[in-house]
């Protein structure tokens, strides 16, 4: 027995993952909340977090009186949370309340890292945090989100917000896109792309993508043409290679200006910066299994030169390749 304890004390802690459920809360950020961070991962073999769902309620009625949740945690749980995802209510005109506030703020204070999913936003903004912050929250609540909130700095057309120890989602399914970005940012790409597989979701869209894009949808024999799939597909094969913008339109036989427009509008981001994202995240994926050096993982992922891929790296993990790799490679 004594030796089940001294295993048990070995294991490294979880980082614990925990989520305040208010009154009128939405059911699917909080269900997005609960199969990223909340759920086995058989898939990899182990656990990635300790999640916890608390309420200041003992029965807390959800979205439009869908159902009453019961059973979860106390208010006070916050207090243990690693990460704290806030309330996201459809009622952002109704304040928040003060004992969830109080929660937000103390979790500030002693520095745990804060999320919002869509109307999240409203409560960090309203718990005061984030003044002179970078955020971002549902398209349809912006003009009302800056004439309540004008000291935030609202992005109001991005999938997801990260400002180092408070990350903002845009909404519903953006939610996935910030929650598997957490996951890469704790776990490193092979664990989020597991993770994605997992819940057959993109495996990467990055946070300055569109929230939405406005574009008629195509005829059933028009949109086999249109879709971007077979094109994406064979130059995720092909990144080592020097893929150009230009390649990348002739081998879909259409022009460089027609290939954008398709971009935007499927993707809402560029041919250019999908390309740069799909090396990096190649580039990641090499490094965590820690077989090659920097100059090898920068030729391989198409990134050319290792100045180039420190500076790509940097910009979207805040991490040297070798600061990367210490932290997920194997035996990390």
């Amino acid at each position: 027995m004594a030796q089940e304890s001294s295993h048990a004390a070995s294991r490294p802690r979880l980082h614990r993952v925990v989520v305040i459920v208010d009154e009128n809360s939405n059911p699917f950020e909080l269900g997005c909340a609960t199969e990223v961070f909340g759920l086995r991962r058989p898939e990899l073999g182990r656990p990635l977090y300790d999640f916890a769902l608390c309420s200041p309620e003992p029965r807390t009625l959800m979205r439009d009186g869908f159902f009453t949740l019961t059973g979860v945690a106390e208010l006070e749980a916050a207090d243990t949370a690693d990460t704290l995802i806030v309330p996201n209510r459809p009622d952002t005109d109704v304040p928040r309340r003060p004992a969830v506030l109080d929660a937000v703020r103390r979790a500030h204070r002693r520095g745990a890292r804060l999320v919002g999913f869509c109307s999240g936003a409203f409560t960090l903004a309203e718990a005061g945090v984030l003044d002179g912050r970078r955020a971002t929250a549902h398209w349809q609540w912006a003009d009302s989100f800056r004439a309540r909130f004008p000291a935030v700095r609202l992005e109001p057309d991005v999938l997801f917000v990260d400002d180092g120890d408070i990350l903002t989602a845009a909404g519903s399914a953006a939610a996935l896109d910030l929650g598997l970005h957490l996951v890469r940012r704790d776990h490193g790409v092979e664990t989020a792309v597991s993770v994605s597989r997992r819940l057959v979701f993109a495996a990467h869209r990055d946070g300055g993508q569109r929230q939405f894009v406005e574009h008629p949808l195509p005829s059933a024999a028009a949109s086999a043409d249109l879709s971007l799939g077979p094109l994406l597909a064979w130059a995720r094969e092909r990144l080592a290679a020097p893929l150009t913008v230009t390649a990348l339109a002739a081998h879909a036989a259409v022009s460089p200006a027609t290939l954008h427009r398709r971009f935007r509008a499927q993707l809402g981001t560029t041919p250019l910066a999908w390309l740069t994202a799909e090396r990096v995240a190649l580039a990641c994926r090499l490094m965590e299994r820690g077989d090659r050096a920097v100059e090898s993982v920068a030729r391989a992922s198409g990134l050319g030169t290792a100045a180039n891929l420190r500076a790509q790296l940097r910009r979207r993990t805040g991490l040297t390749p070798s600061a990367y790799r210490e932290r997920f490679a194997p035996g990390a």
